[in-house]
């Protein structure tokens, strides 16, 4: 494998650390709850669910986080304000991995955020996320609450070579004359999570998976990305996945593989129905980041690293 000459930060979010170097802490995954089609969901608007069916999966991603080693958060998404408050409830009742608070709408990750600093959570939430079509209202909203956590989406709709995504966090794109990473600084993120913005495979698929490894070398920030989007949107696959079923499964999960080889810190994996089989599979490629550390250069991983507990 391989190190970084720049120094690889570590944020700890709710008792959760996430960055390093390769082999140093296993990389973390977050699971999807609620999101868009989700058949647990029994109204969009109103966050009426199927509780019983909820408990059920993020017991289990806790379950297989303990198992491997891989921390865990819940990624939770939300149609309405009133839905994203009755979720992130429910969500942090039954667990301690911090969440992420996610929506395509910005009055509804702010009001998720609100009620994560009115409840005593903030130190658990990640807000998801800054991205370039930020308007001018939601930075300001981010800014009087100053919360220090959130992804940082490097998607530049106008350029998606390493290039353009660059641009977007020191340059800004479309409407922003800023970079991104300055924005975070200027509304009080101190813990931006860089996520590489994965687009459809054939659209800058790789060279998203790519700029995982120029992020750690050139920011040293913790990096990932929802890589199982490639694949999910791949046409040649989703027909595929007529005939074969299993095959679509496969790839979504395989593709985890991909950015975490180069140097990913965490992996926005999806379905949390899926927890079974990406926990195992992105343990896998820790233990082998982590052998690799250590017997090269010595770098030696906690006693809850898949190294560690699963050999």
């Amino acid at each position: 494998m391989f190190v970084f000459e720049k120094e690889q930060i570590i944020y700890n979010i709710g008792g959760v650390k996430i960055g390093g170097g390769l082999g140093e802490t296993p990389t973390v995954l977050a699971g999807t709850i609620f999101y868009g089609g989700h058949k647990i969901v029994d109204d969009v608007k109103k966050g009426v669910f199927d509780k019983e069916k909820a408990t059920e999966l993020i017991a289990k991603q806790d379950e297989m986080s303990s198992m491997t080693g891989n921390p865990a958060l819940v990624q939770i998404f939300a149609e309405t304000s009133e839905a994203m408050l009755r979720y992130i409830d429910f969500v942090t009742d039954l667990t301690a991995a911090p969440f992420l608070i996610d929506s395509t709408e910005a009055s509804v990750r702010i009001a998720g955020l609100k009620h994560a600093e009115e409840v005593g959570l903030l130190d658990q939430a990640v807000y998801n996320s800054i991205n370039v079509s930020i308007s001018k209202e939601e930075l300001s909203q981010l800014g009087e609450i100053q919360h220090e956590c959130a992804i940082v989406l490097a998607f530049n709709p106008q350029d998606s070579t390493i290039a353009g995504r660059r641009a977007v966090l020191e340059k800004g794109a479309l409407e922003q004359d800023k970079g991104l990473l300055e924005l975070c600084k200027e509304i009080g993120v101190t813990k931006p999570l860089l996520d590489t913005a994965v687009t459809a495979m054939g659209a800058g698929a790789g060279s998203a998976a790519a700029f995982t490894f120029v992020c750690k070398t050139v920011y040293g920030l913790p990096t990932g990305s929802g890589v199982h989007n490639a694949p999910a949107s791949w046409s040649w696959l989703r027909k595929y996945k007529k005939i074969n079923r299993d095959v679509f499964q496969t790839a979504d999960i395989a593709s985890n593989l991909i950015v975490q080889m180069m140097g990913a810190d965490f992996v926005l994996y999806g379905p949390i129905e899926n927890a079974e089989r990406v926990f195992p599979v992105v343990a896998m490629g820790d233990t082998f980041t982590a052998e690799s550390a250590y017997l090269e250069f010595g770098i030696e991983p906690g006693p809850d690293h898949p190294f560690k507990k699963l050999l």
